[in-house]
């Protein structure tokens, strides 16, 4: 008890340290080449130079090659403190990259410079994932700080490319260091939750994203009876196929928010720059999450059966492509994951958690189709991906307390 003390009061009294952390890598923009950036090396850097000035020594990249992306490699790094018994690892998983800024004129503040204002720092990344990945950091250096050894040996595992899928990131090193990952081990990944901290969750929705080409043919306005309008075809197949996956996916699970698939139709690409051109080619996109119960394969045959349709009516062709198809299997609401972090909630804060599932995708399906046993958690206002993102400062030191407590037991 006095141990657990020593690391809460270590970790209410370095409140400045999360935030400087925060400010650090908020500064290096660590976009995936999808989105524009030049990968997650600059931060990757930064943050082992932190980590380093701090204690926290012990330390293995692992690089994904990829040659669109600064360095030509995605980096993957690995922190590890020693425990009392090494019978199995608690790891905590955040990634390094973050979305874009979006729209610049709807953001109060620079989003690549981390302001703190009224108890909330702002920026891009500061909540997603930044907040996890500091309040991992902050109980890790409480026991290092202090020369106290967790009870297990505990991981903290900084990862790349989760945007937009994990290829170079968790799926890579499942791919080619499996080893690194026991069955025994502990997963917990602080990249959702709820402004309580109090719900964990212990399954996905399985996510799909289509990406649908209509070929048609291009013509002036005034003759659209010697055309093929891509783009009449393409906004019919748009309500028939969201109405058609609808209908037959309509199955509801409590377990989930909201309890229902969703299939909704999201980017449409620029076709033509003219008012009086009838466009040959429509390219838009589905971003659809459906419940476990439901395979990706068996919506793709839906869609399949929706083109077929529109082909037929419009004369078009119509290709479909899955940028991201990612499966997922639950976790055991009985696993021992599960009954550690509710203990460590409860011990640390005196709340009682609770077992949800989720539409969002994180690097948690990955591991849980092999096997491993993970939950999602953290205290948040849920600003992932919006204008002016933000931090609670007091939820990152809340969150850091209760791994602290985690990782003593």
């Amino acid at each position: 008890m006095m141990e657990t003390k020593t690391l809460i009061d270590f970790i209410e009294a370095n409140r400045s340290e999360y935030i400087a952390l925060e400010k650090l890598l908020t500064s290096k923009k660590a976009l995936a080449p999808e989105n524009g950036g030049e990968g997650e090396l600059e931060k990757c850097l930064a943050l082992e130079g932190f980590l380093k000035a701090h204690g926290i020594t012990k330390l293995q990249r692992f690089d994904a090659p990829d040659g669109r992306a600064k360095g030509g490699i995605r980096p993957n790094l690995i922190a590890t403190i020693d425990g009392e018994s090494d019978d199995y690892s608690v790891w905590v998983i955040a990634h390094l990259d973050v979305v874009p800024a979006g729209d610049l004129s709807a953001w109060d503040t620079n989003p690549w410079e981390a302001v703190e204002k009224d108890g909330r720092l702002y920026g891009r990344g500061v909540e997603d994932n930044q907040q996890g990945l500091c309040s991992a950091f902050a109980a890790a250096w409480s026991f290092v700080a202090n020369g106290i050894r967790p009870a297990h040996t505990v991981k903290l595992y900084f990862a790349a490319d989760e945007e937009v899928g994990s290829r170079y990131g968790m799926i890579w090193l499942l791919e080619n260091h499996r080893e690194l990952f026991r069955k025994e081990d502990l997963f917990l990944i602080p990249d959702g939750g709820d402004k309580d901290g109090v719900t964990i969750e212990i399954a996905e929705k399985n996510i799909l994203w289509l990406k649908v080409l209509v070929h048609g043919k291009q013509v002036h306005g005034s003759r659209p009876d010697s055309g093929k309008n891509a783009c009449l075809a393409a906004a019919t197949m748009t309500v028939e196929m969201r109405r058609a996956l609808m209908n037959r996916f309509n199955a509801k699970d409590d377990l989930f928010s909201p309890n229902y698939s969703t299939f909704e139709p999201t980017m449409r690409k620029a076709n033509v720059e003219g008012v009086n051109i009838i466009p040959g080619l429509d390219e838009f996109y589905f971003d659809c999450r459906i419940l476990p119960q439901y395979s990706c394969d068996e919506v793709l045959e839906e869609v399949q059966k929706t083109a077929a349709k529109i082909e037929k009516e419009f004369g078009v062709t119509i290709e479909i492509e899955s940028p991201q198809k990612a499966q997922s299997l639950p976790t055991s609401k009985d696993a021992l994951v599960v009954k550690k972090l509710k203990s460590a909630i409860k011990k640390a804060h005196g709340l009682e958690a609770r077992t949800i599932g989720i539409g969002g995708g994180t690097v948690g399906a990955e591991l849980r189709n092999l096997g491993f046993e993970c939950v999602v958690w953290s205290t948040l206002d849920d600003m992932a991906h919006l204008p002016n993102e933000y931090c609670v400062i007091d939820n990152l030191i809340k969150d850091a307390k209760t791994l602290a407590v985690l990782f003593a037991e």
